[in-house]
């Protein structure tokens, strides 16, 4: 991607991340709405300093495809640990006893997913991830962080390194993400793994694009 579509690309995402930030004040936090549904469940995970409503647009979709989407109460702006935040979702899988889910999830949400599911979860009740750029082997933009919840994705962190290491977990993970993604300069590819890549750029943005809403709901294993 050249440089002014990538300066095009970065604008619009950060207004896509600004927009949804802001419509979370408003946008209220009932989301019992996406639950019915005979389709196969569905866990959202947005990522670090997100909260549900950047998934909303793809919790939508997958609801009127008749998918059960299901958000863990308590998530906040996703600023726990990975491993905190993935023991946070594997009880709310296990509390209200789902069975055969998907988890679709964003960036960290992603590292989140595949934790729980190589890590946490015990009792096989999650099928499948689709992780949209995901930082599967960290961000070397995160030497430069000060915050704690940024520098969990050190290319060298231990958790980066743990989950990295599970291979065996990624034949059941679909990697979607941007061909140029301004927040993960390492990329998302993932060895094993189903890996979808986007002819557009953006970290944020393509949460509302209709080709995502499209693989993921192709990457939702069958009955």
């Amino acid at each position: 991607m050249r440089l002014p579509a990538r300066i095009v690309s970065f604008v619009a995402d950060y207004s896509y991340a600004t927009y949804w930030t802001v419509r979370h004040l408003f946008g209220g936090t009932n989301t019992t709405q996406y639950q019915g549904g005979d389709g196969a469940p569905v866990l959202v995970l947005p990522g670090v300093f997100e909260t549900w409503q950047f998934m909303r647009p793809i919790a939508e979709r997958l609801h009127e495809a008749g998918h059960p989407v299901h958000v863990v109460p308590g998530f906040g702006h996703n600023r726990g640990t990975i491993p905190e935040m993935a023991a946070l979702a594997n009880h709310y899988i296990e509390t209200n006893q789902l069975e055969r889910v998907t988890i679709v999830a964003h960036s960290k949400g992603g590292l989140i997913g595949k934790h729980m599911m190589g890590v946490n979860d015990v009792d096989a009740r999650i099928r499948s991830l689709i992780a949209i750029n995901s930082p599967f082997g960290g961000s070397s933009y995160a030497r430069f962080a000060r915050s704690r919840e940024l520098r969990e994705f050190l290319p060298a962190a231990d958790v980066i390194r743990l989950l990295a290491a599970d291979e065996a977990t990624n034949a059941r993970i679909t990697s979607i993400y941007s061909e140029f993604d301004p927040v993960i300069p390492n990329g998302s590819f993932l060895i094993g793994a189903r890996n979808v890549k986007l002819a557009m750029g953006g970290h944020f943005r393509v949460l509302a694009a209709q080709r995502v809403f499209d693989e993921v709901i192709r990457a939702i294993p069958d009955e």
